[in-house]
């Protein structure tokens, strides 16, 4: 007996070193403090056929004494919209603007160093011309901006991938005298559409401006998860990931259609939940499915397990990105509340009949959005109606 405790008690122990060693290697990865921002965007039409939109890139530093270079950056503009885009012509400069050296006037970027806790920017400009006797306010939607940029420094050379979705065109708000409802069980509901959201949107107003005007005392105004989440900024270019061993050797055991059946998609997981959590979920979820009962690495891995979508998850330009749940939903709920006067939620729901209330705000009726939002009619599509109102 004094054996077998003995043999027990050192195979926990040398598991859980095994533990400390993988969290110990996960946070000593190569990696940059440099993060990258965008503010400021302006879409001036200068005539029919020609835009121009410009705004502020800035890249700070939070670290104490770090010193990382910036030897490379370059845009990628990509245009989204309701047509042929083949004859329009897209030009993009960056101008920098460090607040320590002058700007060459050729525009060439020549490396530069961001010191600890000291950040730099530089000026975006978009030009974008379409063909004589076009329209564009008709022809283009939305500006996709990826900015891919080196990192060099103490932990190697990283390239680090971004983008900002630009609106070029809203539709109008919901209005009574255009809604649209359609009769649920036992409650109407009315999918609004949006402009495609981005991380230059903020949830309140985008909330307000495009539903407030239908909004009555006893409605319930949900919003998609995914939504939520690019507006918060929780997506991710697979090209910024270093998958681990981990990580690809366990992505093979889920079901190819999972959004964790990648490398890239474990490793944001890993990323966000750490990678002792994730190899016990999947040891006690294994043990656990052999004798009948699933679901349990889901469980233990955190609620972001579920919620993680890779690349064609979600709709242009997100397909190309890994885009995380959203963080805080039951926090956003209860503020959207307080600002709208009715309740609020946070939902994922599919085409299969699943709806799932991520959030809501207090004394919402979750049974009412069971009924109501169980046909989908926000669509998994590129519908953009990413809010839908529900009235009992």
């Amino acid at each position: 007996m004094a054996a077998l405790f003995a043999v027990v008690l050192i195979s926990a122990l040398i598991f859980g070193l095994a533990l400390l060693w993988l969290e110990a290697r996960h946070r000593l990865r190569p990696a940059s403090p440099l993060r990258l921002s965008s503010s400021g965007w302006k879409v001036q039409r200068e005539n029919d056929e020609a835009l121009v939109v410009r705004g502020t890139v800035r890249i700070s530093n939070p670290h104490r004494r770090m010193e990382v270079f910036v030897p490379e950056i370059e845009l990628k503009p990509t245009l989204l919209g309701r047509g042929d885009l083949s004859a329009i012509t897209i030009q993009s400069s960056l101008t920098p603007q460090h607040p320590d050296e002058e700007a060459r006037a050729d525009g060439y970027w020549f490396a530069y160093i961001v010191k600890g806790h000291k950040s730099t920017q530089a000026e975006v400009e978009i030009r974008i011309q379409g063909p004589q006797g076009s329209d564009l306010r008709n022809l283009l939607d939305t500006l996709w901006l990826e900015i891919l940029w080196i990192n060099y420094g103490p932990f190697g050379r990283l390239q680090q991938r971004d983008g900002v979705l630009i609106p070029l065109r809203r539709p109008a708000p919901a209005s009574p005298s255009t809604a649209r409802w359609r009769e649920g069980d036992r409650c109407s509901v009315l999918p609004i559409r949006t402009h495609l959201l981005g991380t230059l949107d903020d949830p309140a107003e985008v909330l307000q401006h495009y539903a407030g005007a239908m909004l009555q005392p006893g409605d319930v105004l949900t919003i998609g998860e995914t939504p939520l989440a690019v507006m918060q900024g929780r997506y991710n270019h697979p090209a910024n990931l270093q998958p681990s061993s981990l990580a690809r050797l366990l992505c093979r055991v889920f079901h190819p259609t999972s959004s964790l059946a990648t490398a890239c998609g474990l490793q944001t997981l890993i990323d966000n939940v750490g990678p002792a959590r994730v190899l016990c979920a999947w040891l006690v979820g294994t043990a656990l499915k052999l004798v009948g009962s699933k679901g349990w690495f889901y469980r233990l891995a955190g609620e972001q397990a579920r919620l993680i979508d890779d690349v064609t998850g979600t709709t242009p330009p997100y397909d190309q990105t890994i885009v995380l749940g959203p963080s805080d939903s039951a926090a956003v709920c209860r503020q959207l509340a307080a600002e709208l006067g009715v309740a609020v939620a946070v939902v994922d729901v599919n085409d299969l009949g699943r709806v799932k209330v991520l959030a809501s705000s207090p004394g919402c009726d979750e049974a009412l959005l069971e009924r109501a939002l169980k046909p989908n009619p926000a669509g998994n599509a590129n519908e953009r109606t990413p809010l839908v109102l529900v009235r009992p």
